[in-house]
């Protein structure tokens, strides 16, 4: 009989992070794509197709796991309508910003919801939060200040566009973490992507008018978007986030923004200048110190197996 061999927490650990870095990568690239969608079709029109094919594949995981986690009630389900509404006004935000800035700039501004997060709950909860949170958020200003607008002091549309996109993220994840308490995560997960992608739908149908024939010259970046970015990135995360300790998860996944300017260096042959790169390393920066918690309190924890 052939003895079974039981993966060690270390090697667990590093399919995990591996995993969340693959995430990233997609997340990252994606911004390309939407880059590229933002010339061919409407915002509305984008937003509601890759999201509609993202909760198709996501589907088949929701009905196989109906019977894991709290059921959505009467009670959760106007939270559920919140939830996809935030997301909605998030992405048409991120969308329209994507007409007007480039990839590398959307991904950094994006990812300020990580600092934003924190300083709502202050602001908004009562929940004060580490002192190094006030320095971490005080880095992402200055770095987005140099980001967008090169040391000069006008602020591009695009970027500020993006910027209110980040704050609608926030609130998102904000209402989230309260929410995955009362429903169960895959179907929550369809049902406000569901509710964002008809929201898009309406509107464009009342506000867009695209030819199909320029749908058709974007058609990769819907696909790649709903189903990498939305469908596999999200089952990806929630498989890398069972193993890898929160502090891995938030450097990992902060390297999005980075990946978002290496792809539009790469395929869009975006660049950046040298104070804008102070930039982009001053909102990283940020962006990992309002982990800071995180780190701290996960330094020593054990590793669970794969």
């Amino acid at each position: 009989m052939t003895p079974q061999i039981t993966p060690s927490p270390a090697t667990g650990r590093l399919k995990a992070d591996l995993t969340l870095l693959l995430v990233s990568i997609i997340w990252g690239s994606a911004f390309v794509a939407q880059r590229v969608a933002a010339e061919h079709m409407g915002v509305y029109l984008f937003n509601g197709l890759r999201f509609l094919l993202g909760a198709l594949v996501l589907l088949p995981l929701a009905l196989h796991r109906q019977t894991q986690g709290p059921r959505p009630t009467w009670k959760t389900l106007p939270w559920m309508l919140l939830a996809g509404a935030l997301i909605f006004t998030g992405a048409s935000l991120q969308q329209l910003g994507m007409r007007y800035t480039t990839a590398g700039n959307a991904g950094f501004i994006t990812g300020l919801y990580v600092v934003l997060i924190p300083v709502i709950l202050a602001i908004g909860w009562q929940q004060p939060p580490r002192p190094a949170v006030w320095l971490a958020a005080a880095l992402a200003t200055v770095g987005l200040f140099l980001l967008s607008t090169g040391g000069r002091f006008t602020l591009a549309l695009g970027d500020a566009l993006e910027l209110a996109g980040a704050f609608m993220w926030a609130f998102h994840v904000i209402l989230i973490g309260w929410l995955v308490l009362r429903v169960g995560v895959p179907q929550l997960a369809v049902a406000q992507y569901l509710i964002c992608a008809l929201l898009s739908l309406l509107l464009s149908r009342l506000t867009e008018n695209y030819s199909l024939l320029s749908v058709a010259g974007a058609w990769w970046t819907v696909v790649y978007t709903g189903i990498f970015s939305i469908g596999v990135g999200y089952t990806l995360q929630a498989v890398g986030q069972k193993v890898a300790p929160p502090a891995d998860a938030a450097i990992l996944l902060s390297l999005e923004a980075v990946f978002a300017a290496l792809a539009g260096w790469l395929f869009l042959d975006e660049r950046l200048t040298v104070v804008q790169l102070v930039g982009c390393g001053l909102m990283l920066g940020g962006m990992l110190l309002a982990q800071a918690g995180a780190f701290i309190s996960n330094r020593d924890k054990p590793v669970e197996p794969a």
